[in-house]
């Protein structure tokens, strides 16, 4: 994981320190530095970044006032000698404020938050990219399909028939294994021989789930659960 950064500070050495401090970080990438913040506006309207350290006292445009200006839709990060401006950093909620002088390793605690917030929506992207589709086994191949277009699921003897919205696919697989593959949050077990797709329940009556047509019974066993996630 690359994370692109920006730094932002009028003072040539708060500036080079804080390059030293970047290049140590080896999920840090510096892409620019800027002397004043109406330059960086100006590069942001054509630019993206991932993370900005941004000084606060600066001629022309002050950080707070950068921040009020250019609205940035990245991480931001303060470094600055003056720790008055620290509440209204965080109201616009900024990572974090760097009093200086910092350390280093003050500065990877900083960049830690920041990290990890990357690395927790880099793992959401691939969960739901993971559970879009699941590929089955059919007598002759590994067949895809997608999560959205599945009814239910039931169990035939040895096998398993996977009803779609536009097909069926009769597969070799048990239980067990497509429940590891499917969602939690959107399929439910309600009967030894059925798993239901959530959003396509049409009705339920007295126990009964009507879906795709069909009727499936809910199992004492698998009662609770079931209601327990409709209600939520």
């Amino acid at each position: 994981m690359v994370i692109n950064c920006i730094a932002i500070d009028d003072e040539p050495l708060a500036l080079s320190k804080l390059e030293g401090f970047i290049e140590k970080v080896p999920e840090l990438k510096l892409i620019r530095t800027f002397d004043n913040a109406v330059e960086a506006i100006g590069w942001l309207k054509l630019n993206r970044t991932d993370l900005i350290f941004l000084d606060i006292q600066m001629v022309q445009l002050t950080g707070i006032q950068f921040l009020e200006v250019a609205d940035p839709h990245s991480e931001v990060i303060i470094t600055s000698a003056f720790e008055q401006y620290a509440l209204k950093g965080f109201e616009l909620s900024v990572t974090d404020y760097l009093l200086k002088p910092y350390s280093f390793q003050r500065f990877t605690r900083a960049v830690s938050k920041v990290i990890e917030h990357f690395a927790m929506k880099h793992n959401e992207v691939n969960s739901s990219k993971k559970e879009s589709f699941m590929f089955v086994k059919t007598e002759y191949r590994l067949e895809r399909v997608d999560l959205d277009s599945i009814l239910y699921i039931e169990g035939m003897k040895d096998y398993l028939r996977i009803v779609c919205l536009n097909k069926k696919i009769m597969t070799l697989q048990n239980f067990a294994q497509i429940e590891k593959m499917l969602p939690v949050k959107g399929f439910c077990r309600v009967h030894k021989s059925f798993i239901i797709a959530i959003d396509k329940i049409e009705s339920i009556e007295r126990g009964v789930i009507r879906i795709g047509g069909q009727r499936i019974p809910v199992s004492n066993t698998y009662k609770e659960n079931f209601y327990s996630l409709i209600k939520k």
